[in-house]
């Protein structure tokens, strides 16, 4: 199947404190009782090593993604940027959100691009999903044994650039953050995922939205890298998928400032050097 749109997402979470008493058994009412909790379970059940929650003890509070149409030439992929943007609103729950992004992706059956998102964000959003008894068929009935979004090495359907970077863990999984830093992108700025659970408890969801439309922006930048070092990118095809990024966030800068943030970032960041 030749995909005629791409999709770039990422998700945002808070640790899902409902579960805890089904969990544990432990009662307490308190937010901050039961997150403290569910660290302590996730460290006993690792020996002390990793507090974090296992993918289904994240509430999905945000879902950005961007949106790009594939052309195909004798010269490899052109992408034609459409949209950036969250699903939902601030004030969606999170049935509504998951809902949204597999109803999304189905209309749009694109190839899915994340970084790490094979190992988190659709694993959490399938569980998420399940705990909402949403169904999702066309993930599982779509393609064939060997390509499909269930197909660990198609990345033509799902390319989780954690797992091809590092040849699937033939060399180290490095962080978004790093590669950012190596190829003069943004990275992460101003907020870190560490703050998502506050600003969550001070109701600032369009804050969470902003960092996550950011951290997308950030993978297609590294994903746009990528595709033109293995050659389905064209130089003057990277150059113009780039330069259709900088002009969106021209153009949708004033009422969106984080954009503009992100820019100005890429900026210094890059020596004010954004195409090749």
């Amino acid at each position: 199947m030749q995909h005629q749109n791409l999709i770039v997402f990422d998700i945002e979470t808070v640790p899902d404190t409902e579960a805890v008493v089904n969990l544990t058994g432990f009662e307490d009412r308190d937010v901050a009782a039961r997150r403290a909790e569910l660290e302590r379970y996730h460290l006993a059940i690792t020996d002390g090593r990793n507090a974090f929650p296992r993918q289904p003890f994240h509430r999905v509070v945000a879902i950005s993604f961007l949106r790009a149409e594939i052309e195909r030439s004798g010269a490899g992929e052109t992408y034609y940027l459409q949209e950036l943007r969250s699903g939902g609103t601030e004030k969606s729950d999170e049935k509504e959100l998951v809902a949204g992004f597999f109803q999304f992706v189905e209309r749009h059956k694109p190839r899915l691009v994340s970084f790490n998102g094979r190992t988190f964000d659709l694993p959490v959003l399938k569980y998420r999903a399940m705990k909402h008894g949403i169904a999702a068929r066309f993930l599982y009935a779509s393609g064939d044994k060997w390509n499909s979004y269930t197909s660990r090495y198609a990345a033509d359907w799902h390319c989780d650039l954690l797992e091809v970077l590092s040849d699937f863990g033939a060399s180290a999984r490095v962080r978004l953050d790093e590669v950012c830093a190596v190829m003069g992108f943004p990275g992460k700025f101003g907020i870190e995922g560490s703050r998502v659970a506050d600003l969550f408890d001070g109701g600032k969801i369009k804050d969470i939205r902003d960092y996550c439309e950011t951290d997308v922006l950030n993978t297609y930048l590294v994903y746009l890298r990528h595709q033109l070092h293995t050659g389905t990118l064209a130089p003057d095809s990277y150059n113009r998928a780039v330069a259709d990024l900088v002009e969106l966030i021209k153009v949708e800068g004033e009422e969106r400032p984080h954009l503009m943030g992100f820019l100005e970032a890429w900026g210094r960041a890059s020596d004010n050097t954004f195409v090749l």
